[in-house]
């Protein structure tokens, strides 16, 4: 299972107790579902621009930030020059190594 990206530290330690609660059936499903929408780290749109940035600070190029995403190059260039929007698992990805730096996905 991948490495969730918690909001605060000790969100992140509620949630996995909840987690623990939820798996031995002394937490329900509909409020396990609450827990991960306010613990988690949420998933706001990512500019061309800051994708560039991104990239610069990690020091890569838009192969390499293509590999850890698991897309094409060219729908990198399309995402920096603003042709297109990264959508869906890219998005949270692009997000989650904003946040936490390129090796938190690679």
């Amino acid at each position: 299972m991948a490495e969730l990206a918690y909001r605060t530290q000790r969100l992140e330690a509620l949630h996995k107790t909840a987690a623990a609660l939820n798996r031995v059936g002394a937490l329900d499903k509909a409020t396990m579902r609450d827990l991960d929408a306010f613990c988690l780290t949420p998933v706001q749109p990512v500019s061309g621009e800051d994708i560039q940035k991104l990239r610069e600070r990690e020091g890569v190029s838009q192969a390499v930030l293509a590999r850890h995403l698991n897309v094409g190059t060219k729908l990198v260039s399309d995402w920096e020059r603003g042709v297109k929007r990264p959508s869906g698992p890219s998005l949270k990805l692009l997000v989650l190594a904003r946040v936490k730096g390129l090796g938190a996905i690679a």
